[in-house]
């Protein structure tokens, strides 16, 4: 059997996936997904998920609290293990009116990834790296490791809307992770740590299932204006909400 580890930027992901509005995704199994990316013959050894810890910064509360849920959910998978970068503060300016501003960007997670990348093949840990990742930063260390042992393989498999003309020059494959790949790869909305702690699904990531909930709550203390919410503006709001 093939033994396959994947390597996920969990930034770079997280970034595709804003970028197409898909949401409802975020809510992601990477055990499930890393299964459902394999092919016949392949046999998954292992699961590095490369990520920083957000600060709390700029009314930003919300957000870093999700992100603590998601993390504490995926700490229940199997074969998962997490890498911690940094999430640094940077300023920015405009060349133009001199204004300046705050910004946070995540850093050290390509270095990671790729000196992970290299002690993983110089280790014989795979046979098969799958890198879930456009970053083009990771291209050094990509063709040291086809280079030094030919005999392996390091697959692309891109973010919606995310690419990289480098990689997939260096990479042995490429290929982008679908929606329906994501769409079978979502946890279930309750998850249980290993303590009994039940991690709930941020209502925030239900797109479609809240804008229903609230929805029926407003048309619902009318049978007319249900009946009316039901032919008319549901069909309106789900052309909406598949459009973005």
């Amino acid at each position: 059997m093939n033994r396959v580890i994947v390597y996920i930027d969990g930034f770079n992901l997280y970034y595709g996936l804003r970028s197409r509005n898909w949401r409802r995704y975020y809510w992601l199994d990477i055990h499930k997904l890393s299964i459902n990316l394999l092919k016949p013959g392949q046999r998954l050894i292992a699961i590095r998920y490369f990520t920083a810890r957000i600060t709390d910064h700029d009314g930003n509360s919300k957000k870093r609290r999700r992100q603590i849920i998601f993390l504490d959910a995926l700490g229940t998978l199997p074969m998962t293990d997490i890498y911690f970068g940094h999430y640094l503060e940077k300023k920015q300016k405009c060349n133009k009116c001199n204004a300046s501003w705050k910004t946070y960007e995540e850093k050290m997670t390509d270095v990671k990834i790729a000196v992970q990348l290299l002690t993983d093949a110089q280790d014989d840990e795979f046979d098969t790296a799958l890198v879930i990742s456009a970053d083009s930063d990771l291209t050094p260390a990509v063709e040291t490791v086809l280079r030094r042992y030919p005999e392996k393989r390091v697959v692309f498999a891109f973010p919606p809307k995310r690419n990289s003309s480098h990689l997939k020059v260096v990479g042995s494959a490429y290929f982008t992770i679908g929606r329906k790949i994501l769409k079978d790869s979502q946890f279930p909305n309750q998850v249980e740590t290993i303590n009994g702690f039940k991690l709930m699904k941020p209502i925030e990531w239900n797109q479609w299932e809240t804008i229903w909930f609230l929805l029926v709550l407003v048309f619902s203390s009318s049978s007319q204006r249900l009946s009316h919410f039901s032919s008319c503006l549901l069909p309106n709001t789900f052309i909406f909400l598949i459009s973005r």
